[in-house]
């Protein structure tokens, strides 16, 4: 039925921006028209910035670590690829739980707390890293509290998808998604540069020396330099004010999506206590990590996220419910494992890139008098501050075109073929780490070594489109959220897994094996895609 000028008009003037909105019918064009793409573009304008925000203050260990060694930070390398573990780990937990925010709690609750959250990580990592002293468990916390910025990747995209229609959906989810990955570059770019200038003065502490030679994007910056590492947590807070206050007085919560979110200190209560669970989760999953190992961990962190939230009271239940039913759906599996495929190795490398740059190739053999050979400071090294970007640029900005191929031909085929790439460029890339690692001039092999890792950031970001292609054609309505969810949370945890085996294989002294074990499982993931979705005979054939 045809919408009254009366109806539509409930959202007319003399209503505050952020007023909640009870009235909502995006499909009716008239509506959509004369009112719904209007606020559902500032929602949209808004979640963006915020969600890059979310990206980068997540994603900012891998380069923050790296910086710590230059300035010569008491931890070994495997404790600061921990670090930078405990954020990847963090944040795809948290994306469990954050997939229930929005119709328990409401979009603008839920994205004005969790940006104004970030500022927590943000300006405690500042003050941490003040002070080389400061002790490694208080780093360990502040990463754990960084993962936020990742799980609020599944509340953002879960409140975009209910203010646009669906002819709309793909843009709308693809330019939050899209931009929000841009965070990584983001971060990635402006953490080297404000490390390099006294930016807020006296208020913020002084400088370090660098002990061994850094850089940001225009150059290399030589051992002795002063730097404010600090800087790297402050600068977020000059963003995430403003934004929050943004989300605030700029977005809606959407009464048709969550009937009850309560006052905003109840809504607040739930988000809250929502993340609780997934901190639990995460602190359970590091300890175990340390006793047991990873591949211990990560079943463990999920169970027990999975289990905790079971046990939540309240009106959460049912939607939990129905989010459980979709592993009952073989394809849900084979689509986790494709999007990890994909997703989980863009996030993965952008959280381990950075500090396998700066330990491969900020070291080299060194040839003695009686043949012995040591590993010692390679002074001519290339700077990971001023490369690592590259990669998640790449990989960020190709993704709609990994989409917009799909449509065309279909988006398992586009799987298989960049599955197929990403198994031989991750094998011949452990061949040149294991060149340049061995090597009295490690530097003949960084170009060759950044051009494969750029092939792998480009397929991957491809994949992410095709694998959201396909999830698209395989599920219906119903499923096609949760599975979104689930998928984009697991997938997430290539930022834990990444850092920790790359980590202890440059400790063990062969990079090379972390590289060949992700191309067995490229292998493995070419295999299950043609099985599902490509063999002659398959239940989905797409095409």
């Amino acid at each position: 039925m045809a919408k009254t000028s009366a109806d539509i008009g409930k959202l007319g003037a003399g209503r505050p921006k952020n007023a909640d909105i009870e009235h909502w019918d995006v499909e009716d064009e008239q509506f959509w028209q004369q009112t719904g793409k209007r606020i559902a573009s500032r929602n949209l304008w808004i979640s963006i910035p915020s969600l890059l925000m979310g990206f980068a203050v997540w994603m900012m260990w891998g380069m923050i670590t790296t910086q710590m060694q230059n300035l010569g930070f008491p931890f070994a390398v495997d404790q600061l690829f921990m670090l930078t573990a405990i954020a990847g780990l963090a944040g795809a937990t948290l994306r469990i739980p954050a997939s229930f925010m929005i119709r328990i709690a409401g979009g603008r609750n839920t994205v004005f707390l969790t940006t104004a959250l970030l500022m927590i990580p943000a300006f405690g990592t500042g003050i941490a890293l003040m002070n080389p002293d400061t002790p490694f468990w208080v780093f360990q916390a502040l990463a754990l509290l960084s993962g936020i910025g990742g799980g609020n990747f599944a509340a953002s995209m879960s409140n975009i998808s209910t203010f646009f229609p669906k002819k709309q959906q793909g843009y709308a989810l693809g330019m939050n998604a899209g931009l929000g990955n841009f965070g990584v570059t983001t971060m990635q770019i402006l953490i080297p540069l404000v490390m390099t200038v006294g930016l807020f003065g006296a208020i913020a502490g002084g400088a370090m020396e660098l002990t061994s030679s850094s850089g940001t994007l225009i150059g290399r910056i030589e051992a002795g330099t002063p730097t404010w590492i600090q800087n790297a947590g402050f600068i977020w807070l000059v963003f995430l004010v403003p934004l929050a206050f943004l989300g605030w007085f700029g977005m809606n919560n959407l009464r048709t999506i969550t009937p009850h979110p309560g006052t905003p200190m109840q809504a607040f209560g739930k988000i809250l206590g929502l993340y609780g669970v997934g901190v639990v989760a995460t602190i359970v999953g590091i300890v175990t990590l340390t006793w047991l190992g990873m591949w211990v961990a990560l079943p463990v962190t999920i169970l027990l996220t999975l289990g905790l939230m079971r046990l939540i009271p309240g009106e959460i239940k049912p939607n939990i419910q129905k989010q459980f039913a979709i592993f009952s759906n073989k394809h849900t599996w084979s689509m986790t494992v494709l999007y990890i495929l994909t997703f989980g190795s863009f996030i993965g490398f952008s959280a381990a890139l950075p500090l396998s740059i700066n330990v491969i190739f900020g070291n080299m053999m060194e040839v003695a008098a009686d043949g012995s050979v040591t590993r010692v400071a390679n002074p001519a090294g290339p700077s990971a501050l001023t490369w690592a970007w590259i990669g998640p640029f790449v990989g960020a900005l190709i993704r709609p075109i990994g989409g917009w191929i799909s449509d065309k031909v279909g988006g398992s085929i586009v799987t298989q073929v960049i599955s197929v790439i990403m198994v031989v460029a991750s094998a011949v890339t452990g061949y040149v780490m294991m060149l340049a690692y061995n090597s009295t001039d490690p530097n003949s092999y960084f170009a060759v070594f950044m051009l494969l890792f750029v092939i792998l950031f480009a397929a991957s970001g491809i994949g992410n489109g095709s694998t959201f292609r396909t999830i698209g054609v395989i599920f219906d309505a119903q499923q096609k959220g949760p599975v979104l969810g689930w998928t984009s949370a697991v997938a997430a945890y290539g930022a834990f897994i990444a850092p920790v085996v790359m980590g202890g294989q440059i400790r063990a002294g062969t990079p090379e094996l972390a590289m060949y074990g992700f191309a067995i499982f490229y292998a493995v993931c070419l295999v299950i895609n043609w099985w599902f979705y490509l063999r002659p005979g398959a239940e989905i054939k797409n095409p």
